[in-house]
């Protein structure tokens, strides 16, 4: 078995999984760790800090510009904030809020936002939120976080509690493969799962496990693939990219997210002032989402397997 095939699946649990047990994990470790939600802690796994620590808790009820406002004034107190609600609410639903209260003054609150993309499933387009990194990366100052699986959540979750100043973190609804769990996480720091010389695949949050499955079929047909999961879309390891990049001189960024807005427009920006080079995006394409299962959506919006495949092929003929 080569170095990067160990990364096979041992189970499928929900990032919004890692979420609540990382949360929990660092309130624990932390007395200043206090907790708001919109009417959805079963739904973002906060019940069990809710259980657990009663008095560091907010039922706030379906108010989430309420909470980010409360959230502010925690954090001027100093407290450690995370607020818990669904993507879209988190961010489109609040962004005058998080603009005035809690970017502008840089207040130290955690955005912590569930049921993100496509794979949101049933609910639709409305809750399907594809626009969240692209919102939240504008605003100046702000921490953007779209880790991969249960165990890198958990994990960013409790490094959030000691990195001071405002964060986004996003994550999402369905089970999906644990393969992440052997990495220490560390905000801002890009993790190469697979070295290659032909293409660089960036790939962020749900799609890394799909950019993964993808370069195992890549290398069966001789596709020498650098794999490399940005985490984090701002800070970004812009030293980690180029590294990549002048190396192979062929990207292919992958994202849950509008193409536009997203980790692919970030990498792009980057490579025009510093290594222009071909590229390619495995992104939705200016489109809203609908019902339907999580991965059949995936599939007809162009964020499968396929999709992956297809694009280094692309990439590699230009």
């Amino acid at each position: 078995m080569s170095h990067w095939d160990k990364y096979q699946s041992t189970e499928k649990k929900a990032t919004r999984n890692g979420f609540g047990d990382g949360l929990l994990e660092a309130a624990r470790n932390n007395p200043d760790v206090v907790a708001l939600c919109a009417d959805l802690a079963g739904s973002l796994k906060m019940d069990l800090f809710e259980k657990e620590f009663p008095e560091r808790f907010i039922q706030v009820g379906v108010a989430e510009a309420n909470m980010m406002g409360m959230a502010a004034g925690l954090a001027t107190s100093g407290l450690i904030p995370f607020t818990g609600t669904f993507a879209n609410f988190s961010t489109g639903r609040v962004f005058d809020q998080i603009r005035q209260s809690i970017a502008y003054s840089h207040k130290n609150v955690k955005i912590c936002a569930s049921h993100a993309g496509l794979t949101l499933g049933e609910d639709g387009a409305t809750h399907q939120i594809l626009e969240d990194i692209g919102l939240m990366k504008m605003l100046p100052g702000m921490t953007v976080i779209n880790p991969a699986d249960y165990a890198q959540t958990k994990a960013a979750t409790k490094a959030l509690a000691s990195h001071k100043g405002p964060a986004y973190l996003r994550f999402g609804r369905p089970d999906w493969p644990v393969f992440m769990e052997n990495h220490t996480f560390e905000i801002g720091k890009a993790i190469t799962l697979k070295e290659g010389k032909d293409v660089s695949i960036f790939a962020t949050g749900h799609l890394l496990w799909y950019a993964l499955e993808a370069v195992r079929i890549l290398e069966a047909e001789g596709v020498d693939c650098e794999l490399i999961n940005i985490h984090t879309i701002k800070p970004l390891d812009e030293s980690a990219i180029l590294d990549s990049v002048k190396k192979t001189n062929r990207v292919v960024s992958c994202e849950e997210h509008q193409r536009n807005g997203g980790l692919g427009d970030s990498i792009a920006q980057l490579l025009a002032m510093t290594h222009p080079c071909p590229m390619e995006y495995v992104a939705v394409n200016d489109s809203f989402g609908e019902s339907g299962r999580p991965t059949d959506l995936l599939d007809k919006y162009g964020l499968s397997i396929k999709d992956v495949v297809a694009a280094v092929k692309r990439v590699m003929a230009r």
